[in-house]
C-alpha cells in the first residue's frame, strides 16, 4: 500500500497560488493556477526549451518528487521492463503486402526500437523465415537511423509513389504532431537514394500521390493547430510553389487526404465529429480542381470509395439511417439528389468501414459489440460473413494496395489470442494464416480465462464488459483490478491481445474493460447517448461498472484502479471525484481534465472542432452547466482521494500539459488524504508519450509499479 507523503524522501512540490477569475453565464470561476499555462505555449510546444522557467522549475519539481516516491520500485519498474520486453520479437516483420511487381512490408532489428521500411520482388514473398530479410530486399527507409541523434523521433506517412521510384515519409522530432515530408528517389537496385524535394514543414504527415508520382498533395497546420490548407506540389519544386487547392474557413473543420481503393481518385475531406463532406480529383488529373460530391448538412456523415470507376460507393447516416447504410451515385453526377440505396439501415448493426475492390464489396460492421466482416459478390449480389467463435475478440481489415485482387487481408486476436494475420480468398472463402504473433518468452491461452459480461445501469443500459484474468485468480473479491476506460468520440475499446497486461495478469490483476457509453460498442446510439447533454452517463456507466464488478466478486471496493488516456484521463477524473470510495488508485494518462476552461477557449488547438462532441459553453449556458457539472478540475473537493499517477506531455498538443498539472496542482492543495499523488511530466514529447517499441515500455514499467505498490501488500 502506499506509503504516507511524509515517509518519503522528496516533499511533494507545492505549486504557487496565483489566483484569477472568469465571469461567463453569471457564474464566476476561480483559478489559482491558470499561471501554469504558459502565454508563449505555442512556442513552448513546438521548442519544450522555450518553457516559462518557473513553470518548467515546477513541472520538474513534480518530476524530481515522482522519480523520489517512486525509488522503492526502482527494481521492480526494471524487473516489469525486461518482463514485457521478452514477451517481443526483436527480429519480427510484418506480412508483405502486394503492389504490382514488389511486396512492402516493415521489419524490426534485434534492438531496434523503430521499423525498417522495405520492398521485395513480389516472387518472394514467402521465402524467409519470420522477421528475415526477403531476396532481393532493398530498405527504403531505416527508422533507427533516421531517429539516432534525436531527443523525439515519431515517423507519419511512409509511402511510395505510384510509380514505385519514390519515396514519401514524414517525422516529427518534438512530440507535438507538426510533420516535416522528406521525398527521396528510389534506386532500383538498392536503397532509397538522395531526396529530390526540399522539405515541407508543419503539415499533417499525410501525403497523396498523383497517378504519374509526380504531383505530391499534402495538408498544412494553422496557428491553432487545425489541418485547414490542401496544397499541390509538382515534386522538387520549393514547398513556396506549391498551389493552395483547397483552405476550409470554418474553425470547426479539419481537413484530410485520402483515395479510394481503385486509386483512380484523390479525396479531401472536410468533417468535424458530427459532419462531413468530401471532393475529389481524378489521380490522373492533378491539375483539375477539386469537385464536391454532396455539400454538407449538419448532421451528415458520409465517406467514399468508387466502384470501377462509375461509381461512388457512400457509407452514410443520410436519410435518418442512425448505424449508416451504404448508397451509390454516379461519378458524373455524385450530389445527394442521385444517392440510392445498396445496403439498408438496420438498427443495432452499425456499419462501421467499407472497401470496394473489382469483384467484391467488403463491409467492417459491428453488432451485439462485436465486429465482423461481410462480404458481397458483386457479380452475384451474394453475402457471407466471415465468422469466429471467441466470447470477445478484435477484428481488423487491411485492404492493402491493389484493387482487382480476390485477397482480403484481415487481423485478429482475443485478450488471450496473439494477433493473427490472415488472407482471405473472398472468391473461394479459403482463408490462410499468413502470421501469429510470437510471444519469445512464452504465452500459454488456457491460463486464462476471458468473459463478456454486461453491467445493467440505473436506467435500463447495458454496458458490455471484457475480463480477462488467470484462471488461478480467486473470484472471492480479493483481486485487485485494473479497469480501463475512454468513452468518447464513439470510439471503441477492441477486445484486443495486449502482450503488457499479463505482467499484472500474472500477479493475480484482474483485467477489465468498461465499453461505457461514448463509444460506438452499441451502435451509434451508444455513442449519441455518451456526448453533449448526455455525457455524464459515460461516467455513470464506469461506475456501474466498477460496482458490478464487486457485486459479482472479481474484486472489491478500494482494490480498483481506474485507467484512462486524453478523454479516459477526463473519465478517471471524474470517476474520483465522484465515487472515489471505489478505487485504491488512479492512472490518468495526458488526462482532458481542464475540460471547461478548454472549451471555453476558442484560441486553443482543437477547440471549436471538439463543440459538437462536448458542447459550446461560450455560447450556451446549458452546455456550460454540463460541463461545469462534471469537469474533474472543477469539482476537485475536499475529501479521501484514491493514489493518483498523471503523466502529460509539454509537446501535446492535443491536451496541453497545464490541465494536467494545474489538477494535480489542485488535488495536491484541496483533498483530506495522505495517499500518493504523481505527475510525470515528458519534457520532450507529446500526446503519444515516448517513442519507440522499447522506450515506451518504460513508461508502462512505471505505471504497473505505482499500481503494484498502491493495490498489493508489497511490491516484491
Amino acid at each position: 500500500m502506499s506509503e504516507p507523503l511524509d515517509t518519503i524522501a522528496a516533499e511533494p512540490p507545492i505549486a504557487a497560488r496565483k489566483p484569477s477569475q472568469t465571469t461567463i453565464h453569471g457564474v464566476t470561476l476561480h483559478d489559482d493556477y491558470a499561471w501554469l499555462r504558459d502565454p508563449n505555449w505555442r512556442e513552448a510546444m513546438l521548442d519544450p526549451d522555450k518553457l516559462d522557467a518557473d513553470i518548467r522549475a515546477y513541472l520538474e519539481a513534480e518530476n524530481a518528487y515522482t522519480d523520489a516516491a517512486m525509488a522503492d520500485t526502482t527494481e521492480l519498474q526494471a524487473e516489469l521492463v525486461a518482463e514485457m520486453r521478452a514477451r517481443i520479437a526483436e527480429v519480427d516483420a510484418s506480412v508483405p503486402t502486394p503492389d504490382g511487381d514488389y511486396v512492402y512490408y516493415l521489419r524490426f532489428r534485434e534492438g531496434g526500437q523503430h521499423p525498417i521500411f522495405c520492398r521485395a520482388p513480389r516472387a518472394s514473398d514467402g521465402g524467409a523465415a519470420p522477421g528475415e530479410p526477403l531476396a532481393g530486399e532493398q530498405t527504403l527507409l531505416d527508422g533507427d537511423a533516421e531517429a539516432e541523434g534525436r531527443a523525439y523521433f515519431s515517423l507519419g506517412a511512409v509511402d511510395h509513389s505510384p510509380d514505385h521510384a519514390k519515396l514519401a515519409f514524414a517525422l516529427d522530432d518534438r512530440g507535438s504532431e507538426a510533420y516535416t515530408i522528406h521525398v527521396r528517389a528510389i534506386d532500383p537496385h538498392g536503397a532509397s537514394g538522395d531526396e529530390i524535394q526540399p522539405p515541407i514543414d508543419n503539415t499533417t504527415g499525410n501525403v497523396a500521390w498523383s497517378a504519374d508520382g509526380n504531383t505530391l498533395f499534402y495538408v498544412t497546420l494553422d496557428d491553432n493547430h487545425r489541418p485547414c490548407r490542401v496544397w499541390r506540389l509538382t515534386l522538387g519544386e520549393p514547398p513556396a510553389n506549391a498551389t493552395l487547392i483547397y483552405e476550409e474557413s470554418d474553425p470547426g473543420f479539419f481537413v484530410g487526404l485520402g483515395e479510394t481503393q481503385s486509386a483512380r481518385y484523390l479525396l479531401i475531406h472536410a468533417h468535424d465529429h458530427a459532419t462531413s463532406e468530401t471532393r475529389f480529383i481524378p489521380a490522373a488529373n492533378p491539375e483539375a480542381t477539386p469537385r464536391l460530391i454532396a455539400e454538407r448538412v449538419p448532421g451528415r456523415e458520409y465517406s467514399v470509395d468508387d466502384d470501377n470507376g462509375e461509381y461512388f460507393v457512400l457509407l452514410t447516416n443520410a436519410g435518418d439511417a442512425e448505424d449508416f447504410r451504404l448508397m451509390r451515385a454516379p461519378v458524373a453526377t455524385p450530389d445527394f439528389d442521385h444517392w440510392e440505396e445498396l445496403v439498408p439501415h438496420v438498427p443495432g448493426r452499425l456499419i462501421l468501414d467499407h472497401a470496394e475492390f473489382a469483384h467484391h464489396r467488403v463491409r467492417m460492421e459491428r453488432a451485439d459489440a462485436l465486429p465482423r466482416i461481410v462480404i458481397t459478390d458483386k457479380h452475384s449480389g451474394e453475402d457471407h460473413a466471415i465468422a469466429f467463435a471467441d466470447e470477445a475478440y478484435s477484428l481488423g481489415m487491411a485492404a492493402g494496395y491493389e484493387y482487382d485482387t480476390t485477397t482480403l487481408r484481415f487481423l485478429y486476436s482475443a485478450p488471450h489470442t496473439p494477433d493473427e494475420t490472415f488472407d482471405y480468398d473472398m472468391h473461394t472463402r479459403e482463408r490462410i494464416l499468413r502470421k501469429q504473433r510470437q510471444v519469445p518468452s512464452g504465452f500459454d491461452p488456457a491460463q486464462y480465462i476471458v468473459r463478456r459480461l454486461t453491467a445493467e445501469t440505473a436506467d435500463g443500459q447495458h454496458v458490455p464488459i471484457t475480463l480477462t484474468h488467470h484462471k488461478n485468480t480467486p473470484i472471492d473479491g480479493s483481486a485487485p483490478c485494473l479497469l480501463h476506460g475512454y468513452g468518447a468520440y464513439g470510439i471503441s475499446e477492441p477486445a484486443a491481445f495486449s502482450s503488457t497486461r499479463f505482467s499484472l495478469i500474472d500477479r493475480g490483476f484482474v483485467h477489465a474493460i468498461a465499453h461505457i457509453r461514448g463509444g460506438k460498442e452499441r451502435g451509434y446510439r451508444w455513442y449519441a447517448d455518451g456526448k453533449l447533454e448526455k455525457k455524464p452517463n459515460t461516467f455513470a456507466d464506469f461506475v456501474r461498472v466498477a460496482e458490478y464488478l464487486c457485486e459479482t466478486g472479481y474484486t472489491a471496493p478500494g482494490k480498483i484502479a481506474a485507467h484512462g488516456g486524453s478523454a479516459g484521463g477526463m473519465l478517471v477524473g471524474a470517476v474520483v471525484n465522484q465515487r472515489p470510495e471505489l478505487f485504491g488508485a488512479a492512472i490518468a494518462d495526458v488526462p482532458f481534465v481542464d475540460a471547461l476552461n478548454t472549451m471555453l477557449d476558442d484560441t486553443l488547438p482543437l477547440t471549436p472542432p471538439e463543440w459538437p462532441e462536448w458542447g459550446n459553453p461560450r455560447d450556451d449556458a446549458q452546455a456550460f452547466e454540463t460541463i461545469r457539472s462534471y469537469c474533474p478540475y472543477q469539482n476537485v473537493s475536499a475529501q479521501d482521494y484514491p493514489a493518483v499517477l498523471t503523466i502529460a506531455g509539454v509537446s501535446d498538443p492535443r491536451v496541453t500539459y497545464w490541465e494536467p498539472a494545474k489538477w494535480v496542482a489542485r488535488l495536491r492543495a484541496t483533498k483530506t488524504d495522505n495517499r500518493t499523488l504523481l505527475l510525470k511530466t515528458h519534457m520532450a514529447a507529446g500526446h503519444g508519450g515516448l517513442p519507440g517499441r522499447f522506450a515506451a515500455l518504460e513508461e508502462t514499467g512505471l505505471i504497473f509499479a505505482f499500481l503494484l505498490k498502491e493495490l498489493t501488500a508489497s511490491i516484491d
